[in-house]
């Protein structure tokens, strides 16, 4: 716990001396590949003599078809090769995937869709009906009580109920 923290010069000093390293590094990947570009070249790509004659030209230009189209192959058979790898590790780190078993689950947002945007993102251009739900329902026809719309004199109805024959007919469900 206690760690001491680095100084701001003494980081800067590291952080200049690996950039020097760094730099130095790239200078002779740099050198070494002019180096074996030019080692390549001299192996394979001898120095072109320009004969004077027109048949020693012709030789000259059919051993050259010839030879661009070896490297061709050679370049086709090595692009071929590399996407075998390429889909061999593929499958591989999906393999290593399904053997852990874990998977990271993203974390969802809430969308607000309504049902015609839902169906159109499901089903894409094929979705063309619009979907009104409203259109599906039953038409239920209202029914009016008949107590509601009689509208009756309030008096009438207290001087039913006053007094002990109000009260009693109220007990025994007399009501007028």
């Amino acid at each position: 716990m206690s760690e001491k923290k680095m100084t701001s010069s003494r980081r800067h000093q590291l952080k200049s001396l690996m950039l020097s390293i760094a730099k130095g590094l790239l200078e002779k990947e740099a050198t070494q590949s002019v180096a074996d570009k030019a080692a390549y070249m001299a192996q394979n790509c001898p120095d072109l003599s320009l004969p004077h004659s027109l048949q020693d030209l012709q030789d000259l230009c059919k051993k050259l078809h010839q030879t661009i189209d070896k490297v061709d192959e050679e370049r086709y058979d090595l692009e071929a090769k590399v996407k075998k790898g390429d889909k061999e590790i593929e499958d591989l780190k999906i393999k290593v995937i399904d053997l852990i078993g874990k998977f990271k689950k993203p974390a969802l947002r809430k969308v607000r869709m309504s049902a015609d945007q839902m169906l159109q993102a499901l089903l894409g251009s094929k979705h063309k009906v619009s979907l009104d739900l409203r259109a599906n329902l039953k038409q239920v026809k209202k029914e009016v009580k008949e107590e509601a719309t009689e509208v009756g004199d309030w008096r009438k109805n207290i001087e039913d109920k006053a007094g002990m024959d109000g009260r009693k007919k109220m007990f025994e469900g007399g009501e007028s």
